[in-house]
């Protein structure tokens, strides 16, 4: 082992927790001080009222924080320098030994230990100063702070997730004034349903309630983040969850469900998308981009999503959140959950998380949300989920011609059509959404009655197919020369796509992936809620007690 795994895996603090908060608050007030070029009497005297210092020391601490660049360590309290523990080398050498570690050690570079020692050899000796040990030097270096040596060494995106949140959250009055929605790839390698073999790593979509820090929904799939998976976060907010728990076969409580008043997104195209905006507008939701530079906004919502991979790691197939953690553990090798399977699995884990004590709020978030309940606090129900999804759909928009709707080559009709189409306009465009995983059928809206309509294919003896299949269809038939791009066409080299799938799935994993897009469409339930799909034969998942209770919420 190097010696510079030896220090970074140590981590230890060898300043005391005390010392270490009064040091953050001493840098709170000199920091702003050390930026001026000219610090008044004034302005000393406020700080040193505010520290309970002299003016004196103020001007001293002023001068250490500019000679550190800004570290916190050069305002913790000095204690006695002799006896046990203590420094017995001269003020010159530990000196020289500081300036080394904040100019060599802690770059962005990140010089092995060794290579440091050569330079506190040189200037030792260009000083004619005795050189000091590499235990010494190795010593002063775990002095440091761990965050702040993480901080200088790999910048502020690498530290944000080790350090509590900072700042101000906006006032929540209620359960579901403020929902926070994320993505993230899940650390796990996942499996196709019947042939166990691996796939790659799925997308989680998870949504938190502000007040309560209860998770109101998720959606977890094998597409990249987008309109449809926020959509499908949010129709699996707003309902009662009793039913489609039975429909999985997860026996735990989750009593969350209702309408929220606003969300608290980033700001991915994802959620900038026409279709999340027409949605939230529809039913009142107040859409809050994170400002930039305020990464508080979303800290809870990233806290809650570290705090499950951990948990995740912790399963067969993980990928873990970095190589080095990783080691030589075979992800692929090891894995052993389906999609249909890691759903159950969240939902445990969800189940234990709101009945762990969460250190913010100081109480479990089922107790906090329940309590707002009694109180006489009630969720605004939404009745039909899918019409509340049909709402977060893709949005398009086409004129009706005398066969129907014509859709990215595909023709949509229905006897409900035919009004419009006789009194058809070509100048007027109807509003018209699609669910990519299913493109069997459209919603347009029927503007007079504020109601949308589901218009299937002309052809009902066409499969259900995906977006992404069509798009790889479309292409193929473009790539073989073919001018001329028509239904009947793309369907047939569909289905020949599905067959090479098929009898390739044991050996492809992209086969095995593709599969496993198409499991929600095998059953083609017309009139199903639409939610996040699970296959039926997914393996039975442990019970709610195998999953550990949080022990500390938040600060993992």
């Amino acid at each position: 082992m190097t010696e510079d795994s030896d220090i970074q895996e140590s981590g230890v603090i060898k300043f005391t927790d005390d010392a270490w908060a009064k040091a953050r608050f001493k840098a709170e007030v000199i920091s702003p001080l050390a930026d001026k070029e000219i610090v008044t009497a004034v302005i000393a005297r406020e700080a040193a009222q505010k520290l309970n210092l002299s003016q004196r020391t103020v001007y001293s601490l002023i001068k250490k924080w500019r000679e550190s660049r800004g570290s916190i360590t050069s305002l913790i309290s000095e204690g006695s320098n002799g006896g046990r523990g203590g420094s017995r080398l001269n003020s010159s050498t530990e000196l020289l030994i500081s300036n080394a570690i904040v100019d060599i050690y802690l770059s962005r570079q990140k010089p092995k230990v060794a290579y440091l020692m050569q330079v506190i050899r040189e200037r030792c000796h260009k000083e004619k100063l005795k050189c000091p040990s590499l235990n010494t030097v190795k010593t002063r270096i775990k002095k440091l702070q761990h965050e702040e040596v993480i901080f200088l060494r790999e910048g502020a995106d690498a530290i944000r997730k080790l350090q509590p949140i900072i700042g101000c959250f906006p006032d929540v009055a209620n359960p579901l004034d403020i929902v926070q929605i994320d993505h993230t790839p899940v650390d796990l390698i996942i499996v196709d349903t019947y042939t166990r073999q691996p796939i790659g790593r799925p997308w989680l979509t998870i949504a938190i309630d502000i007040y309560s820090r209860c998770i109101t929904g998720f959606c977890l799939t094998l597409e990249p983040p987008s309109a449809i998976s926020v959509g499908l976060c949010l129709a699996h907010t707003v309902i009662n969850k009793r039913s489609w728990l039975d429909r999985i076969g997860v026996e735990v409580e989750w009593p969350i469900f209702g309408k929220p008043k606003s969300i608290h997104v980033d700001n991915g195209a994802d959620f900038h998308s026409e279709a999340l905006r027409r949605g939230c507008e529809v039913h009142g939701i107040k859409i809050t981009y994170r400002p930039v530079g305020s990464p508080h906004y979303g800290g809870i919502i990233e806290r809650v999503i570290g705090t499950m991979m951990q948990m995740v790691h912790n399963l067969p197939g993980t990928t873990f959140s970095n190589i080095a953690e990783k080691g030589k553990y075979d992800s692929e090798k090891n894995a052993a959950f389906t999609l249909a399977e890691l759903e159950k699995w969240f939902v445990l884990a969800i189940y234990a998380y709101h009945s762990s004590i969460h250190s913010t709020i100081g109480e479990t978030p089922i107790n906090r949300w329940k309590k707002a309940v009694d109180f006489g606090w009630q969720p605004y129900h939404i009745q039909n989920a899918k019409a509340f999804l049909v709402d977060f759909l893709p949005v398009y928009y086409r004129c009706i011609q005398r066969e129907g709707f014509v859709l990215d080559h595909i023709i949509y009709m229905s006897n409900s059509l035919k009004p419009w189409i006789s009194n058809r306009d070509s100048k007027n465009k109807f509003v018209i959404r699609r669910d990519p995983r299913d493109l069997s059928r459209i919603y347009v809206l029927d503007s007079v009655e504020n109601k949308y309509l589901e218009v299937p294919y002309r052809s009902i003896g066409n499969p259900a197919i995906t977006l992404w299949e069509h798009r790889l269809a479309v292409k193929r038939i473009k790539e073989e020369g073919r001018k001329y791009v028509n239904e009947e066409e793309i369907i047939k080299i569909i289905e020949k796509m599905r067959v090479t799938s098929e009898t390739a799935i044991s050996k492809s994993k992209a086969a095995r992936r593709k599969n496993s897009r198409l499991e929600h469409l095998k059953d083609d339930k017309r009139n199903a809620v639409v939610l996040p799909m699970l296959p039926k034969n997914g393996a039975a998942i442990t019970k709610p007690n195998t999953i550990k209770k949080f022990d500390d919420i938040e600060e993992w």
